[in-house]
């Protein structure tokens, strides 16, 4: 029986937990950053338009990284939630005694079939599912029409259709 293994030991789980919570710190840090760099720019009168504008864009950006950690802790929240619903059949398991050379068989198991070789079959002969004819007949006239229609021909001139 295969098991799903324990969420506390799963190594994707806790990679989603670091990766969610390192997008957090990382977008909170560049939203913060950007805000505190409009506030300077905005209280200075020398400002020009790029330095006012920018600023707004990384706050944008840093809010959508913060958003992509947000949606990464709500979504290990709610796969340890059901993990913790879910029931985990008990599972049995069976220890090897490496110290015994006992190698019998068990009486319940099936009897392995001695080895017997290969016999020599007679060869098959296969031909297409769609073809009625053998593949020894002449072939029809119409196919022999077809071979000879792409062969090189000379003008004799006499063709009306050209007039």
């Amino acid at each position: 029986m295969k098991t799903r293994p324990r969420l506390v030991t799963s190594i994707p789980f806790w990679v989603l937990v670091v990766a969610s919570l390192a997008a957090i710190a990382g977008g909170l840090a560049i939203v913060l950053n950007g805000i505190n760099a409009m506030e300077q720019v905005l209280n200075d009168p020398n400002a020009t338009v790029v330095q006012v504008y920018v600023g707004q864009s990384w706050v944008v950006v840093g809010a959508a990284v913060l958003g992509a950690g947000a949606i990464g802790i709500v979504a290990v929240l709610a796969l340890a939630a059901a993990t913790a619903l879910t029931h985990r059949p008990d599972v049995a398991i069976e220890t090897i005694d490496w110290s015994s050379d006992d190698e019998t068989v068990d009486e319940n198991s099936t009897p392995i079939a001695p080895f017997a070789p290969a016999t020599t079959a007679t060869p098959l002969a296969v031909e297409d599912a769609d073809v009625e004819t053998p593949s020894t007949a002449t072939a029809p006239p119409q196919a022999a029409a077809a071979a000879r229609h792409d062969e090189p021909r000379l003008d004799a001139g006499d063709d009306a259709t050209r007039r």
